[in-house]
């Protein structure tokens, strides 16, 4: 079965198997008579049997402030002869009791004879929606979760059959990081080309550590902008820490006209600053942006480095 053939289509309402539809939920006929055992006959002699299936894999590829991406891995074995209807995937997740994402896939494909296959069936969470619907599910949080999902298909001789799955785990509800610049240390100072380095605080209020491994970011100071780039950081942050990192910039002075002259006298200078982290999580990779507007720094020079006269500013 091709994958675009279970894409999931977002779905609230769940399907259901209609009553009086196919054989009994053990694969089995108690019913007697010549078509009872034809049936037994069918079974024990052509080789129909009835489909298994497990869960093989909990995936979240993506997760954002926003949304989290699941993919739940069905492995599914055929043993019959000919490929069998996939009539309908069910599923639905839920946390305590509580549905998180529901929905269902109709007219599923086909499972190959004498095969297995998996299936990967996805889904999304909206945090927005959890959050507003369940107030005791707070940001930072990891929540239980339960997976159920219904494989309907439709075997010869057994008639519908039904195959109910579980898998439980635990699913973050992400906050988002709190950056904030700890002071600039100048490195060198000159009119013409002027580096130093930012030494950040970065706040991990999740239940949940941080493996950064990519920081994307703009910075501004005294309302201009001084640098934007994309650097590959290694820094891990406890779960509700406090981590640092230190970002190398350069920038002109002139172009920051007479703001640097109360910079170079010690006195300090707003910044603003945005962009996102790509960290590592037990769950996997999140993406957590960040900004910071109307931020007030302490800027230093570096020991050793050569102090600039205002004059060279002007």
């Amino acid at each position: 079965m091709a994958d675009n053939d279970r894409a999931l289509f977002w779905s609230n309402n769940a399907g259901e198997q209609k009553e009086g539809e196919g054989g009994s939920e053990d694969g089995s006929d108690k019913g007697h008579g010549f078509f009872g055992k034809v049936k037994g006959f069918i079974k024990e002699n052509i080789g129909f049997g009835k489909p298994t299936a497990h869960v093989s894999g909990f995936h979240l590829p993506s997760i954002t402030l926003d949304q989290a991406d699941v993919v739940v891995d069905v492995m599914v074995t055929n043993p019959n002869p000919i490929p069998i209807p996939l009539v309908d995937i069910n599923y639905v997740m839920e946390s305590n009791g509580r549905k998180l994402a529901s929905g269902t896939i109709p007219d599923a494909g086909t499972l190959r004879a004498h095969g297995s296959e998996t299936l990967n069936i996805k889904t999304r969470i909206i945090y927005k929606d959890i959050k507003e619907t369940y107030h005791d599910i707070h940001p930072g949080e990891v929540i239980p979760y339960k997976v159920k999902v219904e494989l309907v298909v439709d075997v010869p001789v057994f008639g519908r059959l039904t195959l109910p799955l579980e898998k439980t785990g635990e699913i973050p509800v992400p906050y988002k990081p709190e950056v904030d610049v700890d002071h600039v240390e100048f490195n060198q100072l000159s009119a013409e080309e002027s580096s130093a380095t930012l030494h950040l605080k970065v706040g991990n209020r999740n239940k949940f550590k941080l493996g950064i491994r990519e920081l994307e970011y703009s910075f501004g100071l005294a309302g201009t902008p001084v640098a934007s780039t994309r650097l590959s950081k290694s820094s891990t942050i406890e779960e509700q820490g406090v981590g640092s990192l230190e970002i190398p910039i350069s920038f002109r002075p002139k172009d920051l006209g007479s703001a640097m002259w109360g910079i170079i006298c010690g006195k300090g200078a707003g910044y603003s600053m945005a962009g996102k982290l790509e960290v590592d999580t037990p769950f996997g990779p999140m993406h957590l942006p960040f900004s910071k507007e109307g931020g007030k720094t302490i800027l230093k020079r570096k020991a050793g480095s050569r102090a600039m006269d205002a004059n060279e500013v002007i």
